[in-house]
């Protein structure tokens, strides 16, 4: 973001389309309903700039303080993404995928486990898992 010049060239070449430019002066510190839209978590940054997913960075670095001010590890799960705590289904699940107890590297394991343009080898940071069409683990013919 401290690169960012404007030119929206990113988001024309992004194959995921994610990107977004920042189109309103946020810092307009005077609108009261712009005071009530802020995230006290975030840095409001100005209008011209590209901006996409950081997967709450500002989550992640307080989980990691407050674990190391009480001398302790990250327990898995234990940081929740604005995304995930939002989610009524519980279908976003967010942890470390080095550790591989945690529960997303064991679903990133799973067959059903794909990428979004897994062919042009971009290596997203995001995956999904594909639905289940028989539930029923009795049942092994495919339907």
């Amino acid at each position: 973001y401290n690169r960012c010049v404007g030119t929206r060239y990113c988001s024309n070449n992004c194959p995921y389309k994610v990107r977004r430019f920042n189109f309103l002066l946020y810092q307009d510190w005077e609108t009261p309903t712009y005071k009530l839209m802020r995230n006290p978590e975030v840095s409001v940054r100005s209008r011209g700039v590209m901006e996409k997913c950081t997967y709450c960075v500002q989550r992640i670095q307080n989980g990691k303080i407050e674990a190391e001010k009480e001398g302790r590890v990250l327990q898995d799960g234990e940081i929740v993404t604005a995304c995930q705590a939002v989610c009524p289904t519980e279908a976003i699940v967010f942890g470390n995928i080095n550790d591989p107890n945690s529960r997303v590297a064991k679903l990133k394991k799973e067959e059903r486990n794909y990428s979004l343009l897994a062919d042009l080898n971009t290596q997203p940071r995001t995956t999904y898992l594909s639905a289940m069409k028989n539930p029923n683990t009795e049942i092994t013919e495919k339907v």
